[in-house]
């Protein structure tokens, strides 16, 4: 899995490098019954020259330093496929590279067998990215050039090698996108009673739960249990799942990343996600409410999130989770 991909970061501890960033995303496409209008080309993106077949690795080039104001798309190739809007899950191959240096910083891999999975949520995902899949059918190769107020803002990236002016170039193949589904505001299925010993949960009106720990050892091994039961499609593994969560360590009963705060929910892979946060949700149908007490082998043992001091090697975890839609 790519580094844009695979990288966990905060917020949330679950969610992806990709969720959470600075600037305004397009509402091209977000109603399936209106026609759906791309992000328009430019002469920036018209100075990127690609080269190759849809699905194989491309040849790029580009003069450097190559910057824009705003994200520009050019079509390299248009799909026959569905088209990709707001709300549709999709596989994607890219390639991305520092706009300034022209240095490669990331990709996928090409072909099917290399595509990654992800909701095409214009409040999870940085804006640029929405701008440049948005509206392409599948089938389509498309470039982009993506400045830093619709990437990483001010806050640049320094794993990916990506300062606060840089801009960034995106080669990317939809391999596939599905129509879009309507999530839940909240889980709604039917209640079940917490398991001896787990922390107590008090639901507020709009759904969003206060967590309270016991004064008690944590467990050692991952616990999983049911608060509401849904009765919506199945969550299989590697499915792309949006939900609300709130997270709280259990040593210092403290929350330390709740997506009802920020208002928006989470949308992501189980395989994109901490190891025990993946496990509690495969197999469970949307309009469930699940909670689950993650130890630290199946949480940050190996690699603490750097940008959260409130999480160790050593934190149990525990995540009260809403399940509102899954692809």
């Amino acid at each position: 899995m790519s580094k844009l991909l695979s990288t966990i970061a905060l917020a949330g501890v679950i969610a992806l490098t990709l969720v959470g960033c600075s600037g305004t995303a397009s509402t091209n496409g977000n109603t399936a019954s209106t026609a759906c209008v791309g992000t328009k080309a430019g002469d920036n993106s018209a100075k990127i020259k690609v080269t190759g077949k849809f699905g194989a690795d491309p040849t790029v080039t580009f003069t450097t330093p190559l910057t824009s104001k705003t994200t520009e798309r050019t079509v390299v190739t248009k799909g026959s496929g569905t088209v990709a809007r707001s709300g549709s899950a999709v596989t994607l191959n890219y390639a991305v590279y520092n706009a300034t240096t022209g240095k490669q910083i990331d990709t996928t891999g090409f072909g099917s067998a290399n595509a990654q999975p992800l909701t095409l949520d214009e409040k999870s995902i940085i804006p640029g990215l929405y701008k440049a899949v948005a509206c392409a059918p599948a089938g389509s190769r498309v470039d982009a050039v993506i400045p830093p107020v619709d990437a990483f803002g001010t806050a640049g990236s320094a794993s990916l090698g990506i300062s606060a002016t840089d801009s960034i170039v995106f080669v990317i193949d939809v391999v596939t996108a599905t129509k879009p589904i309507k999530a839940l505001a909240k889980a709604n299925g039917t209640s079940q009673p917490a398991p001896t010993g787990y922390p107590t949960v008090k639901l507020a009106k709009d759904g969003s739960p206060t967590i309270t720990i016991p004064k008690t050892a944590p467990p050692t091994t991952l616990k999983i249990a049911d608060l509401k039961k849904g009765t919506g499609a199945t969550v299989k593994d590697g499915a792309s799942v949006t939900v609300h969560y709130t997270g709280v360590v259990w040593e210092t009963g403290k929350t330390f990343d709740s997506s009802w705060t920020r208002g928006t929910p989470a949308t992501f892979t189980t395989s994109g996600v901490i190891p025990g946060f993946g496990k509690a949700l495969v197999g469970q149908k949307v309009g469930s409410q699940v909670i689950a007490i993650i130890p630290p082998a199946d949480g940050y043992a190996a690699a603490p999130p750097a940008n959260q001091t409130d999480i160790t090697a050593t934190s149990t975890l525990v995540f009260v989770v809403d399940i509102l839609a899954t692809q």
